[in-house]
């Protein structure tokens, strides 16, 4: 069973449910748990909804542009949640963004705090939460493959 990702930014993520000791049969039945941005395992469970998305994408890898666009992009986003298409049709390499968000992704949260505390820097603002900030680039990450 695949992760899916909800509008409002949730992820269902398969549990196997845990099997009773003193119960002979075995459930092969797999059940959901819904995580949101900023509970345990969200940012985890994000990076492994964005590899289902294309499992043969590989590593992602960071450039320099790549990354300062994807500061762009989420401090824009941030900024005025309901234009994220606009946002995304105003970067020069979206699939750089992409990467660069992935990057992020695979560090989980200390990654994500570290990148939401370079936004503000170089884009100005307050540092995201964590969970803000992931959202934000699921959201982004959506609409990019969405377009591609």
């Amino acid at each position: 069973m695949d992760i899916i990702r909800n509008k409002d930014g949730s992820l269902a993520v398969p549990v196997v449910p845990d099997r009773d000791a003193t119960d002979d049969a075995v459930t092969s039945e797999t059940e959901t748990r819904t995580l949101h941005p900023g509970e345990g395992g969200y940012t985890d469970a994000l990076a492994a909804w964005d590899s289902q998305q294309d499992p043969s994408r590989g590593n992602p890898v960071s450039t320099a542009a790549g990354r300062d666009e994807a500061m762009a992009v989420v401090h824009a986003v941030a900024e005025d949640p309901k234009h994220v298409s606009e946002a995304i049709d105003a970067l020069d390499d979206p699939d750089a963004s992409a990467e660069a968000l992935r990057h992020v992704l695979i560090g989980g949260t200390p990654s994500v705090q570290a990148f939401a505390s370079e936004v503000a820097k170089a884009e100005g603002g307050d540092i995201l939460p964590a969970h803000k900030a992931t959202k934000i680039i699921g959201e982004v990450l959506a609409e990019i493959d969405s377009e591609t």
